[in-house]
């Protein structure tokens, strides 16, 4: 079955989400930038289409209104093993909370892959859905995301509990 995507408008810019199959393949920012200097990333996106993306459209709508605290949407990143740990990993992470590469790394079984961790996270190819931005530096430093940190500083502040807001680190 060939892929196709659709542009939905979000208050971090337009999110391209692709779909092959019936799952979601891809969920980014700025697709304009993979391509075609990074079709490795993105790969073909098919035709635009509004099947299956109806509930994707609405989780994401939801999630931007501060409604949604947990997707439900069929997934099928694409990746090698350990990507693929990672990513499930990050799906652990719940809503309003971070965790470190660090800790994620231990979580693998070795602290010694935090390096490997950012690198996977990094890779992430659906963007929010998969919550890499939940992932932060040991210190609790925004650190990283393909996204900017700019986004990832207003998922982050999205999804944090209204009584930790007046203490706001970034």
């Amino acid at each position: 079955m060939s892929p196709t995507h659709v542009v939905v408008p979000s208050p971090i810019g337009d999110l391209t989400v692709v779909a092959e199959a019936g799952a979601v393949t891809h969920l980014l920012m700025d697709a304009a930038k993979y391509r075609p200097e990074h079709p490795d990333v993105l790969g073909e996106v098919g035709d635009q289409a509004d099947e299956p993306f109806a509930a994707a459209a609405v989780q994401l709508a939801a999630y931007f209104a501060g409604a949604l605290t947990e997707f439900d949407l069929p997934l099928a990143p694409r990746g090698d093993a350990f990507h693929q740990r990672v990513w499930a990993l990050l799906r652990e992470i719940p809503y309003g909370e971070t965790r470190s590469y660090g800790q994620l790394a231990v979580a693998l079984g070795d602290r010694n892959l935090a390096q490997a961790v950012g690198t996977a996270s990094g890779r992430n190819p659906i963007a929010v859905v998969v919550p890499c931005h939940r992932v932060i530096g040991a210190d609790g430093s925004l650190v990283g995301y393909a996204g900017g940190l700019d986004r990832k500083r207003y998922l982050l502040a999205l999804e944090e509990p209204p009584a930790d807001r007046s203490g706001r680190l970034f």
